[in-house]
């Protein structure tokens, strides 16, 4: 008679136990992936068994609930894959994005593993454009400032959409008295101006190389019935260009600078402001003036949308996170650019990674190879900004476990006290 079985049933039992433990302890780490024992039966040519082992224990990989934190950097996957971290040159894979930015711009996690993915062509600068492919790198937030574009840079230039009043009387102008150049104005010299005659005027703001501001002022006159010149003005000082525009009965916008408005593509003018107007130090603005579904009708002339592509330089103010994983920076000149982004892994067999602590798990032979991509490709699943995977422990599941392997344990080591019982029985025999 032997203790093997009984003892294998405890030592089994008291595995069980462990992982049941370790499950309840991280009911509340967010990613956490709950685990499972795994028996088997022990034969070895005999018909009656040597007992019982812990043949493997098994991670639960199904998604925890999803909780909003309202934290910028706090992100969650929904759906599969995993995030990719590096930690003292070794990679590995979790689901817990609890990040926090570091004085030098990488995103950590509270281990100091830092996270991985796909960053700017030119670090240098924050306009350069994110280059996805490849094997990914440790996400940086560059410090740097973004530069300043000037209007008409990008090609979109200014669009304008407006009305302009039928009704106008030709003669019921007003009149501008502008500079005939920077330095005229500068000098306040008087004898350097130019009167013109509108009847309707709007102003709006452009940007030089430099991301100075500057005030553009557009001066409307109706020369004849269905026709208007425009007069442009840069700070108060008079440019030499005019615009020409017609419409037709319908009021509709016909030709501008005598080029048919209603073609595919439009040959839209150019507003251009030189030195005479900005100065020297930056380059000229040259910005296609897009006049789109301008009307005229019988009413009150005046702007219905406007804008431009120009704008300042400014500084980092903040990061978030999109659905496809870019790190979305935000300057204080209103504008956003993408500065990098999180690159997501996958598994053949999830199963098969190997917990390894700090909320991360290492590939194995049996995993197989990561299956690299970004967020919201293939099976891969999107990214939640200010949001967190909780624990898929199940609390009620685990405790109802416990009870179980405690039942499990002690009806062991009862089996170990009878045959204990029986062996002394045997020895008092005579």
């Amino acid at each position: 008679m032997g203790f093997s079985q009984a003892l294998s049933g405890v030592n089994a039992a008291s595995q069980q136990l462990d992982v049941i433990g370790n499950n309840i302890s991280n009911s509340q780490t967010k990613g956490f992936k709950s685990g499972s024992v795994q028996f088997s039966d022990v034969f070895a040519n005999s018909a009656v068994g040597l007992g019982t082992r812990v043949s493997g224990v098994l991670q639960d990989f199904t998604t925890g609930s999803l909780e909003s934190t309202g934290r910028n950097l706090d992100i969650a996957i929904s759906g599969s894959g995993f995030l990719r971290f590096q930690q003292e040159g070794e990679v590995g894979y979790s689901r817990n994005g609890q990040l926090t930015l570091t004085s030098d711009g990488f995103l950590e996690n509270a281990q100091g593993a830092r996270l991985m993915g796909y960053g700017l062509a030119d670090a240098t600068n924050v306009n350069s454009g994110v280059v996805t492919g490849g094997q990914p790198q440790v996400l940086n937030v560059p410090a740097a400032d973004m530069q300043a574009s000037a209007t008409g840079a990008t090609g979109v230039g200014i669009r304008m959409l407006l009305n302009l009043d039928a009704s106008t009387v030709a003669d019921d102008t007003s009149t501008a008295v502008l500079y005939d150049s920077l330095a005229a104005k500068q000098n306040e010299d008087t004898t350097q101006q130019t009167s013109i005659d509108y009847n309707y005027s709007t102003s709006f703001t452009v940007y030089d190389s430099q991301g100075a501001q500057h005030n553009s002022t557009l001066y409307f006159q109706k020369t004849d019935d269905n026709t208007w010149n425009v007069r442009t003005a840069l700070d108060g000082i008079l440019t030499d260009q005019n615009v020409s525009m017609t419409f037709d009965e319908d009021g509709k916008l016909a030709t501008i600078d005598g080029e048919d408005a209603t073609a595919t593509p439009v040959n839209w003018p150019e507003l251009d402001f030189t030195a005479n107007e900005l100065g020297d130090g930056v380059n000229e603005i040259s910005a296609t003036f897009n006049l789109a579904g301008s009307t005229q009708f019988s009413n009150d002339s005046t702007v219905k949308s406007l804008a431009q592509d120009g704008y300042s330089s400014g500084a980092l103010v903040g990061i978030s996170f999109a659905d496809d994983g870019s790190v979305v920076g935000s300057y204080s000149n209103e504008k956003t650019v993408n500065l990098g982004q999180v690159a997501l892994a996958t598994f053949r067999n999830p199963e098969g990674l190997t917990p390894s602590g700090g909320n991360l798990f290492s590939a194995t032979v049996d995993s197989g190879n990561e299956l690299l991509g970004t967020a919201g490709t293939g099976t891969l699943g999107s990214i939640a900004s200010e949001t967190l995977e909780a624990s898929n422990v199940d609390l009620t599941k685990e405790l109802v476990n416990l009870i179980i392997a405690q039942r499990n344990y002690q009806a062991n080591t009862n089996s170990i006290r009878t045959q204990s019982e029986v062996m002394d029985q045997i020895a008092q025999l005579r």
